[in-house]
């Protein structure tokens, strides 16, 4: 059956909500409730065409997984069809998108790009307004996102001199898995916001250079989408699993990536409930009053102050959201794990290698270790959640001179802050196996971005190791690094 936009729109409401998707109909009146965003984000566009915004933070086989057989109505007519699409042709390019496009023309070539400093600061000039405040927000005053940078510089090197340096090789393993150098791709959620080929830009940027890609469950892409970029089947990739509250539910999410042939299991337990992350709160009220002004029919340069003041009051009798793009990611989490509870479950569901994400101090780290874990991600969720976490290369080197058996138990990694091969290098000297690296400064140039963020990494870290006179990353130790009492000037980058 084909449906005129008419038939579409009279069911505008909470008592019947259709929307359409890439030309289909889909019945969500049952599932406004149970959406994890709050029934307020489909309802803007409900008899409506949902597509641009739905596209942007879904994955395409979501609806399948989440919404009956049944509700899938069917498609919209020729005549719909033509119609929606010459709306979109005619309602032109907003500001934004015009500066997108500007920045994008005025993007320096990738051969002059040197250091990982640059790339993002060409990733943050491209992306839209909406995806770095998504991808760039943390917690509160973003104290604990500024400070994982800085903690690195309060570490030192001790280098030694007349050793033989030829041939240095910056590989090794993680969990078993080769990697070219100690760094992999670290989950994060919704690579859409940046680039339309999303997570697969990662995917194959990774399996060109070598390294290891961990998936976040929030993907912007279905797991067997990444899965089936990778350029050989035995490219390894991990997951990140936000568990969800129903067991049920959890257990077939993990089922389903360990038969797509992902190679671990990363539990995150930072995020049981969301940070206060306010530059992501007001991108979201943002584009709720865009929507809200199409809605009305208001179009910018020619609203009355009238026009305007309605519109301000009509959102100031409604709840404000605080949730952000990132809220309605974790609504359906897990907030009652435990240590005697989820980790046994998890190695009941799964014989994949497990890591825990998001260790943030030596006694949970001890913890994770007794629990018989694989693997441990120190990290503060890149200082997105709590404001004040230390800084994971700060617990590192608690953890180092406080329980350095830990270290012989499971392999130790950490992300956020990390800018430099030498970042790289202290961390693989205090003890960490390899460290993780946030993907929006992937973003503004696809997947020879990633490539060339490998090799800019690459050739600092061999430079660094050559300099400290090692040759291979087992002999980074910790007395090649020191502590100290002060901080050097800041960086001109």
């Amino acid at each position: 059956m084909s449906y005129a936009l008419q038939d579409v729109a009279e069911h505008n409401s909470s008592k019947s909500c259709w929307i359409i998707i890439r030309n289909k109909v889909y019945d969500v009146t049952d599932f406004l409730p149970k959406h994890p965003g709050g029934s307020g984000l489909i309802l803007q566009f409900a008899g409506h065409d949902a597509t641009d915004t739905f596209d942007l933070i879904h994955a395409p086989d979501i609806l399948e997984s989440y919404l009956p057989k049944s509700k899938h109505l069917g498609a919209i007519d020729s005549i719909a069809a033509s119609a929606l699409q010459a709306a979109k042709r005619s309602r032109g390019k907003t500001e934004d998108e015009l500066r997108m496009e500007r920045e994008q023309a005025a993007k320096p070539p990738l051969n002059r790009i040197l250091n990982l400093q640059e790339m993002e600061n060409v990733a943050r000039r491209v992306l839209s307004r909406r995806a770095l405040a998504f991808y760039a927000s943390a917690g509160d005053d973003e104290i604990s996102y500024q400070e994982n940078g800085r903690a690195f510089s309060r570490f030192f090197f001790l280098p030694r001199v007349l050793r033989p340096v030829s041939g240095t090789d910056p590989s090794t393993t993680i969990l078993g898995f080769k990697s070219s150098i100690p760094v992999f791709v670290s989950a994060a959620s919704l690579a859409k916001l940046g680039h339309p080929l999303g997570e697969a830009n990662i995917t194959r940027g990774a399996g060109h250079t070598g390294i290891i890609q961990m998936v976040s469950s929030s993907a912007s892409l279905s797991y067997a989408q990444i899965a089936a970029s990778r350029l050989s089947p035995n490219q390894p990739l991990f997951f990140q699993l936000y568990k969800n509250k129903d067991d049920a539910q959890a257990e077939r999410r993990v089922r389903e990536v360990e038969r797509l042939g992902y190679n671990a299991i990363f539990l995150t337990v930072d995020a049981v409930y969301l940070g206060n992350r306010e530059r992501d709160i007001r991108s979201g009220w943002e584009l709720n009053d865009l929507q809200q002004m199409r809605k009305e029919g208001v179009k910018k340069g020619n609203s009355t102050p009238k026009e305007l003041l309605r519109m301000q009051e009509d959102l100031e009798v409604e709840e404000v959201d605080l949730n952000g793009t990132s809220g309605a990611l974790l609504l359906n989490d897990d907030v009652n794990m435990t240590w005697e509870k989820t980790i046994p479950w998890l190695r009941s569901v799964t014989k994949l290698p497990i890591g825990v994400k998001g260790i943030q101090c030596v006694e949970d780290a001890v913890l994770a270790a007794e629990a018989g874990v694989d693997a441990i991600l120190l990290s503060n969720h890149g200082g997105r959640q709590l404001e004040y976490a230390l800084p994971p290369i700060e617990v590192l080197h608690k953890l180092r001179m406080e329980r350095p058996d830990v270290f012989a138990k499971l392999e130790v990694y950490i992300d956020g802050g990390v800018k430099r091969g030498t970042d790289v290098v202290k961390a693989l000297c205090l003890g960490a196996k390899a460290v993780g690296l946030g993907r929006h400064r992937f973003q503004a140039y696809g997947a020879v971005g990633v490539v060339k963020t490998v090799q800019i990494l690459e050739r600092e870290i061999v430079s660094c190791m050559r300099q400290l006179g090692v040759r291979k990353v087992e002999e980074l130790v910790p007395q090649l690094v020191e502590r100290v009492d002060f901080e050097p000037i800041s960086s001109k980058l």
